[in-house]
């Protein structure tokens, strides 16, 4: 018994697995996104995600959206535009409209439409 609680208490060092952690920016310069489905193709949020958090974003919440669209729309809920425009930089799609939510607790909303289509490489 003394043997098991003497392995409890000892700690391993956490994995690192290369190419999966991106910076990411902390204060004014820390953009925070939620990035909604809406093309009606499986896997597309978490594409953008990985696009984003290359990029620099903070990526804090992924899922489908409630309807299907055709263009990839980013919305600023909170603070300058130039937020949504750095999302589009680095997600290399959408245009931008400013449609404050602050009830949404993120700078931008993505919606990936039909006209999402990357061009990045293949994960496992």
């Amino acid at each position: 018994m003394a043997g098991g609680a003497a392995l409890l208490g000892r700690h391993r060092s956490a994995e690192r697995v290369p190419g999966h952690a991106y910076p990411v920016p902390a204060g004014e310069d820390r953009i925070i996104v939620e990035v909604l489905n809406g093309s009606g193709r499986l896997g597309m949020a978490r594409t953008a995600a990985r696009l984003l958090r290359r990029g620099g974003i903070d990526v804090v919440y992924l899922g489908n959206a409630d309807a299907t669209g055709d263009s990839t729309t980013l919305f600023v809920r909170r603070g300058p535009r130039a937020r949504g425009d750095q999302v589009r930089t680095a997600l290399r799609a959408g245009r931008v409209m400013e449609r404050a939510d602050t009830l949404r607790r993120v700078d931008v909303t993505v919606f990936l439409g039909r006209d999402f289509r990357p061009k990045v490489e293949l994960h496992p």
